[in-house]
């Protein structure tokens, strides 16, 4: 049932394919553990217990509660798949509960740190480096996700209307507004395109290596991870973080929740909320600084 569960997956959730990976991975690691711990080997035979066991397994083996948490909901999904399909008669993680976590506020790059890097970074002026810079660029100013960057074509970038168009999670388009400062960049970093391969083609990737091909995202992480050890003091440093700094930022200057959603292709508040969180730290530093009675 694990082929006819990833097909579901891929065909009617038209899950990711980073979704669709990580699923079958906790698949596969939870069926070799019920063969190996009870030697049962299809997962529509394990109960409550032997579900219960794996997580205490995970536990023991030092996997924080947020991995163990999604491990499970993996699970959850997969035995409600079977019991839609009728092979199994109870789902056996439903009296499964989460497991507590601490919550963490995302990591984000101070506007000074961030404003140091994107203004005196030292970009070569060659294809690579003005890439490079494009790639920073575009991952502040969209807050877009690192495989949306990497699957962003020529032909969803609409100059004359200053905006361009995503394609995020769950395969729906978002169009994101572009800023005057990305837009300059944009012209530039299109020059260098056209230098550098003889013309644009709107099939062509906004993104690619020296061969025309599309980047891959170690290529982003590299490039990304290359620039913020330079100016940045915080541990995260990944093309996420600039998506967090792009959020927190725009909260930070006073903009309405809603809209940043939106911005960022959240499905829902839910998911935006967390950022409010580190806006709220501001104020209360303000307010204990400024306030007479604090």
């Amino acid at each position: 049932m694990l082929f006819s569960f990833i097909s579901f997956l891929e065909n009617e959730k038209r899950a990711s394919s980073h979704t669709v990976l990580a699923y079958r991975r906790d698949l596969e690691t939870f069926l070799d553990f019920l063969q190996t711990a009870f030697g049962i080997a299809q997962a529509e035979d394990a109960g409550h217990s032997e579900i219960r066991a794996w997580m205490v397994d995970l536990i023991e083996e030092g996997h924080s509660a947020a991995t163990v948490n999604r491990k499970m909901a993996t699970l959850r999904s997969f035995y409600k798949f079977l019991l839609k399909s009728e092979v199994i008669s109870r789902d056996p993680t439903f009296k499964i509960q989460s497991l507590k976590k601490g919550r963490q506020l995302p990591s984000f790059v101070p506007e000074k740190e961030m404003g140091d890097l994107l203004d005196e970074a030292n970009f070569e002026a060659g294809f690579e480096g003005q890439r490079d810079r494009m790639i920073l660029e575009i991952l502040y100013l969209s807050g877009m996700r690192l495989s949306e960057l990497i699957g962003l074509q020529w032909k969803e970038i609409d100059l004359a209307q200053s905006q361009l168009k995503v394609l995020g999670k769950g395969k729906k388009y978002r169009i994101i507004p572009i800023s005057p400062r990305l837009q300059k960049n944009i012209i530039s970093y299109q020059k260098v395109f056209k230098e550098t391969f003889s013309l644009v083609d709107g099939n062509d990737y906004f993104i690619v290596k020296l061969n025309k091909e599309a980047a891959y995202p170690m290529m982003i992480y590299r490039i990304v991870r290359k620039y913020l050890e330079i100016f940045v003091q915080t541990t995260k440093k990944s093309p996420h973080l600039m998506r967090h700094t792009f959020a927190t930022h725009l909260l930070n200057k006073g903009a309405d929740l809603n809209a940043v959603k939106d911005l960022l292709g959240h499905a829902s508040l839910a998911a935006t909320q967390v950022y409010t969180h580190n806006s709220i730290e501001k104020l209360k530093a303000v307010y204990e600084q400024a306030h007479p009675k604090a």
